[in-house]
């Protein structure tokens, strides 16, 4: 595996493979590697001739500097587990390599940065949207790969690919679980034993919101869902929603072609997402 530190670097490495037909799937990462994120990398070398996967804790989606300085950091395991999954290219750079000084950025999303995350973390989404802008300017990848596990942030970098006309095909990669159906994420390092227990409501309730979608209402569903959650030791509720899974404006009714619940907790320090497809 080549690992780059330079966007110059990078991408003269990656004209030159380009020239000899090759395409490029391409992994954007925070790092702190599972095997959601290896899940990402194994279908982007089955829809590509050279993947290349970048790791790099970006500072400006952070509202909060203390979620920013826990951010776990393991960078010579996700190396490791990078050569495992036969990765051609890591891009691996600082910040004074992303970002200069003053640079201000700001893309209108069509509310999609307003609700959910986006209410709940101001500025998020802008941020996402000015560091996979760069490393896309970076890569130029045909492909680009990202789990459903963050399905608002897929949606809101698709508006992004529309409103710029970039050339970049977008795939949405399912959710990997745990085997008692906890969503691998990065910030489940922080869960102790008893918060680790109690993050299963989440996937509980989602799932029993999808085994009850035919029988109930979207208002009982999500009535009843949220009771279950508040009810649920440790877990204090930030949002559950149903949503249309275009745009993720509330639903009263079924008639959207895809629909999605979303669910965002906290577990002690730990703040924890997950969603699941009702109809597709």
């Amino acid at each position: 595996m080549k690992i780059f530190n330079t966007r110059a670097s990078l991408s003269e490495f990656l004209k030159k493979e380009k020239a000899d037909g090759k395409k490029v799937g391409f992994v954007p990462t925070m790092g702190a590697l599972h095997h959601g994120h290896i899940s990402l990398i194994d279908l982007a070398r089955k829809q590509s001739d050279l993947v290349v996967c970048s790791i790099f804790v970006n500072p400006t989606q952070f509202n909060d500097p203390k979620d920013l300085d826990r951010y776990p950091r393991p960078i010579d395991e996700d190396i490791q587990q990078l050569e495992k999954a036969a990765c051609d290219v890591l891009f691996l750079p600082e910040v004074d390599e992303m970002y200069t000084a003053g640079e201000t950025w700001h893309l209108e999303l069509d509310e999609l940065d307003n609700l959910l995350e986006g209410l709940h973390r101001p500025g998020h989404y802008q941020g996402v949207t000015q560091i996979v802008k760069k490393l896309f300017d970076t890569v130029e990848p045909d492909f680009a790969f990202f789990g459903q596990k963050d399905y608002q942030q897929f949606l809101v970098i698709e508006k992004m690919v529309q409103k710029l006309g970039l050339n970049v095909q977008l795939i949405m990669c399912p959710i990997i679980r745990k085997p008692d159906g906890l969503a691998m994420s990065s910030r489940n390092v922080h869960l102790n034993p008893e918060e680790r227990k109690n993050a299963l409501a989440l996937y509980h309730t989602l799932d029993w919101i999808k085994a009850q979608f035919e029988l109930l209402s979207i208002k009982e569903l999500k009535e009843q869902a949220e009771k279950k959650l508040l009810e649920s030791p440790g877990i204090v509720l930030e949002y559950l929603e149903i949503c249309d899974g275009e745009n993720l404006q509330p639903l009263h009714s079924k008639d959207a072609v895809k629909i999605v619940a979303l669910v965002a907790a906290k577990l002690g320090q730990t703040r924890l997402i997950d969603n699941m497809l009702l109809k597709n």
